[in-house]
């Protein structure tokens, strides 16, 4: 084994490490995959002597030119959008936090409008062992979410811009906190209450110390977890905002769906008769469950051919989507999958399906009939 010191430069923050990390006798001290995160991580790192092997950084350097020849599909791309983002929010002391932000907000619409139904398979399709990233993931469904409605309500550009623009900035003061509760399996602790109850108006004092003039943003921040007539927090507002309360709408829809150690996601369907009640059948609440459907992309379900298939599509009638078959009718794993038009009778779905987790061990390239 040849050791070469590992410099800053070699290290880019938030983003899996192509190779291990070891001190300067060969001790593997973090392995290949693991995630860096902070400036201070990385600089304690380097003052222990932290080395890399060369054949390791050879390797590594082949794979990334050859991915370089390669088109990312659609979901590498959205996979890029996380820590993209997670670059630009705890950069948020630096110059120029505002561009990359809008940045990742113009990324996030990019990729939702080539695809819508694989921006909602993301938001119903959650992998619970990436609970780290929670934050990330949660911000970007939300921003994707509220421009869907957006445009199905006729929303203006500016407006909807400045609504993902707080969904996706919303969270900027527990970020690493977001990822541990989701992942720690017990109820919060008091000292991590008192944060989640202090992070709205700490959000604001981040985002306003990095020049962020946008009152509707910052005021969409500062209340996205108020409930009009008091209740929310931090100040319990008895008036509430639109573009805050639509957040809220959003925020907690998305959190339903999303899991946690500590639970399973709410389905669908039931996360969405939530949402209906508690807003009081309001029209930006409509918009969401009319653009997710009753079997959104990402739904696991069963179909009265005996298959189990995966939703890929929605259609016109949001009772008869198109489907992904992944067992045959015998409900045995399928090598190839095949599109199954529910419309039709003998694939009519007849519910949901379980073992979810199924799902998650097929490439969704595979399911959607793209190039991997």
């Amino acid at each position: 084994m040849h050791l070469l010191r590992l410099v800053q430069s070699q290290v880019r923050l938030g983003e899996p490490l192509p190779w291990g990390v070891r001190d300067e006798h060969g001790k593997l001290l973090l392995a290949r995959g693991h995630v860096i995160t902070s400036e201070e991580q990385l600089a304690a790192l380097l003052a222990r002597g932290a080395s890399v092997d060369i054949e390791e950084v050879r390797a590594a350097a082949s794979q990334a030119e050859a991915s370089k020849r390669r088109p990312v599909s659609l979901f590498g791309q959205w996979e890029q959008v996380l820590w993209q983002l997670d670059r630009a929010l705890r950069s948020v002391a630096e110059a120029g936090f505002e561009q990359r932000l809008e940045a990742v907000r113009e990324q996030v619409e990019a990729l939702t409008l080539r695809d819508p139904d694989i921006a909602i398979w993301l938001t119903v399709r959650q992998d619970p062992k990436r609970l780290s990233i929670y934050a990330l993931a949660h911000s970007v469904h939300c921003a994707l979410v509220g421009l869907l409605m957006a445009r199905r309500l006729g929303w203006d550009e500016a407006r909807t811009h400045t609504l993902m623009r707080a969904a996706l900035s919303m969270n900027i003061a527990i970020l690493d906190l977001q990822g541990r509760m989701a992942a720690q399996g017990a109820p919060p602790t008091a000292p991590q209450m008192e944060m989640i109850r202090a992070h709205p108006r700490s959000g604001v004092t981040m985002l306003r110390a990095a020049g962020v003039a946008d009152e509707a943003w910052l005021e969409a921040v500062a209340q996205h977890h108020e409930r009009a007539g008091g209740g929310g927090y931090p100040d319990g507002l008895n008036e509430v905002g639109e573009l805050p309360t639509v957040l809220r709408y959003i925020d907690v829809f998305m959190a339903k769906m999303a899991p946690r150690a500590l639970r399973a996601p709410l389905a669908t369907q039931v996360a969405a008769r939530q949402l209906y009640q508690e807003s009081g059948g309001a029209p930006v609440s409509a918009a969401i469950i009319k653009e997710f459907g009753i079997y959104p992309p990402g739904e696991f379900v069963q179909l009265k051919s005996g298959e189990l298939a995966v939703v890929v599509r929605r259609a016109a009638d949001a009772r008869t989507p198109l489907a992904a078959s992944v067992t045959d009718r015998h409900g045995m794993p399928s090598v190839n999958t095949v599109l199954r038009d529910t419309a039709r009778a003998e694939f009519a779905i007849t519910g949901l399906a379980p073992d979810k987790n199924m799902v998650l061990r097929l490439p969704p390239e595979r399911l959607f009939g793209i190039p991997e």
